[in-house]
């Protein structure tokens, strides 16, 4: 959630609300600021300015386990959390306690990140970032092996030491790696599957096409690797016909539309009503996610 309507109430009444219309997950995004001269546009927003929902978001750990304890079965992920902006003990540790505290129900999605000005507010260095999102991965994955953890690399190291709790799920819980380079497709096949942004449907193949190809490159089933997209959506008040975009239209119309991502390769799609031309308002979210609820 961002911007205002993301209370204490609102990310707690969404939640349970999510659960009990049978959503599969709820997810969160990240970012750090807000600044007031970007360095970097938000893809091609209008002036460079990065959209109003940016202006105040909550951290998406602290959130994800604030919804934890107000829910019991729904899945509870991060798309995406920006490695940068962490050690790799750090995070895994505190990502092992929302397993835990969750009871197994945590999806966590990695990136790079694109913020300049972020990267400069937490001392982040943009060279040999790829490098280092490598060998972060490696680490993570040390933290949370059984028994002891030890690692050595170039850019991170941790002492031979006991660092418990262990995630609930095993080896770890479901990582998915988000970007769109090709060093990003190779690190997903090393993980659990890809996290999509707003990914245009005409784009959508051949992201999918990456995902496959990576998998098979490193002798994996590529039907094993989640793929997740996040989805701006609108709803509008009445069908709009031809030549409209995508996830932009009647509730009929983005139902076809979410039948389209399925068909298309996607293996979970979450809704992002935060995003829309008018604003994220607690009551329309709340009947928008009613009229969209996957049938039973």
């Amino acid at each position: 959630m961002g911007g205002a309507w993301a209370t204490p109430d609102n990310v707690a009444r969404v939640a349970r609300h999510a659960e009990s219309l049978g959503y599969a997950g709820l997810w969160v995004y990240q970012r750090l600021l807000y600044p007031a001269a970007p360095r970097n546009e938000y893809y091609g927003a209008p002036g460079g300015r990065w959209p109003q929902a940016f202006e105040s978001s909550l951290d998406p750990v602290v959130t994800l386990a604030f919804a934890a304890a107000h829910t019991k079965t729904i899945r509870l992920g991060a798309s995406v959390l920006i490695m940068p902006f962490y050690s790799p003990v750090v995070l895994g540790k505190a990502l092992a306690t929302l397993d835990v505290l969750s009871r197994g129900r945590l999806d966590v999605g990695l990136g790079l990140g694109w913020s300049l000005d972020e990267y400069e507010a937490v001392g982040a260095a943009a060279a040999e970032r790829g490098a280092r999102a490598d060998e972060f991965l490696q680490c993570l994955d040390a933290v949370w092996a059984d028994g002891e953890t030890e690692f050595r690399g170039r850019f991170y190291a941790v002492p031979r030491a006991r660092i418990e709790p262990k995630p609930v799920q095993r080896p770890r819980p479901r990582l998915l790696i988000g970007g769109y380079s090709e060093p990003v497709f190779r690190r997903v096949a090393r993980a659990d599957g890809y996290a999509g942004g707003n990914i245009p449907l005409g784009d959508l193949a051949r992201v999918v096409a990456r995902v496959h190809d990576a998998a098979r490159a490193a002798q994996r089933d590529p039907t094993t690797l989640a793929i997740v997209c996040r989805a701006a959506y609108t709803v509008m008040p009445a069908a709009q016909g031809p030549g409209r975009r995508p996830l932009w239209g009647s509730v009929e119309e983005i139902r076809e539309d979410i039948a389209r991502y399925e068909a298309s390769g996607v293996t979970q799609l979450f809704l992002d009503p935060n995003f829309q031309p008018q604003g994220a308002a607690l009551a329309s979210v709340l009947a928008q996610m009613e009229a969209l609820a996957p049938a039973a």
